[in-house]
């Protein structure tokens, strides 16, 4: 067993990293499932987990798949005057169905992902979240076509945190996605609230809030998972893992080209989030580095080596406001992706 009786290093150290990627792949593991895993104690695992929480530097989430329900996910571009970005920024935030909200740009520019029950309520979702107001100068929106990177594909897991052995035994069967998109129910919704803001929440209380028994709860999250709707997500603190520049990255591909690109890209470590969009810049990322000399060098190197790359335009990340769970009262970055 490994010992949790050093003091703490500035960052995240091994142990802190394995249980990131552990809780990634599987939000609501016993600790002592994960304890065996990695070769600790329940204790320390318990300990190392509360510390974390407590001090805001982790969080699980469980979230639901845009995708599995049949929603219509949108990049969205306001570009704001000076004085007006963070208050447009925070009231994007509050939206329920709002996601990834960021200042970027220098303060005049606001990056976020809307989500719409189906391309036919686009227009509505654009018109009625965006505030009204003379201070907001510009907005452009992109579909989201396809997700080469992300959802319960965490940055964390090409850490290289765990063996491939510790991978296969902490992970949970694979989804069996339904044919049809899954509705959701009132009390399934009240089920995803609870965990957008805590992914373990106890069984109890997820009873409490659903109205249904904790044995119903039980069954309710595995058909969930089975049916590809749930995933985890750890929320970590990009500082603690290294990373000190968060880039948006927008690049224009030969649509000949844009398929593999897009899987390359996805496959850079640096790379936290892919897709493919509607628009003339057709393939978006969620870019992390150490520091703007790393970023430099990744965008003059691999990425500049990608096929197919006709234009590149990146967008530093200088707030985050709100990430895939409830937006919460602090500006620091989330350990996600877009």
């Amino acid at each position: 067993m490994k010992s949790d009786a050093a003091a703490p290093a500035p960052g995240f150290d091994v142990l802190d990293r394995q249980l990131i990627h552990a809780l990634q792949l599987d939000g609501r593991a016993p600790f002592s499932r994960v304890a065996d895993v990695l070769g600790v104690s329940d204790q320390t695992v318990a300990r190392r987990y509360t510390r974390h929480r407590g001090s805001g530097a982790l969080r699980v989430l469980g979230l639901a798949d845009a995708r599995a329900l049949g929603e219509t996910e949108w990049l969205v571009r306001v570009q704001c005057t000076p004085d007006a970005a963070v208050s447009v920024a925070e009231a994007l935030a509050r939206r329920p169905d709002t996601a990834w909200v960021n200042l970027m740009s220098g303060g005049t520019e606001i990056g976020a992902v809307c989500r719409a029950a189906s391309s036919a309520h686009s227009d509505a979702l654009l018109l009625q979240k965006l505030p009204r107001t003379p201070s907001v100068v510009g907005v452009t929106a992109h579909c989201m076509l396809h997700e080469f990177f992300g959802g319960p594909q965490g940055l964390v897991s090409k850490s290289g945190a765990l063996s491939d052995e510790q991978i296969a035994r902490l992970s949970p069967p694979p989804p069996d996605p339904a044919a049809a998109p899954v509705a959701l129910t009132d009390a399934d919704r009240r089920l995803f609230d609870a965990l957008g803001r805590d992914g373990r929440t106890p069984l109890a209380e997820l009873a409490a809030a659903t109205g249904w028994s904790p044995t119903t709860v039980r069954r309710r999250l595995a058909e969930l998972r089975a049916d590809g709707v749930l995933y985890s997500d750890v929320d970590y603190d990009l500082r603690l893992f290294g990373y000190g520049v968060m880039v948006a990255l927008w690049l224009s591909v030969e649509p000949a080209a844009l398929a593999a690109t897009g899987r390359a890209l996805a496959a850079h470590p640096e790379v936290a989030f892919a897709c493919a969009t509607t628009g003339p810049n057709n393939l978006f990322a969620s870019v992390l580095c150490k520091d703007v000399g790393a970023l430099y060098s990744y965008l003059t190197t691999r990425v500049a080596a990608l096929p197919g790359v006709r234009t590149m335009e990146s967008a530093p990340h200088i707030r985050h406001v709100k990430g895939a769970g409830p937006v919460r009262a602090t500006g620091r970055a989330a350990g996600r992706r877009r």
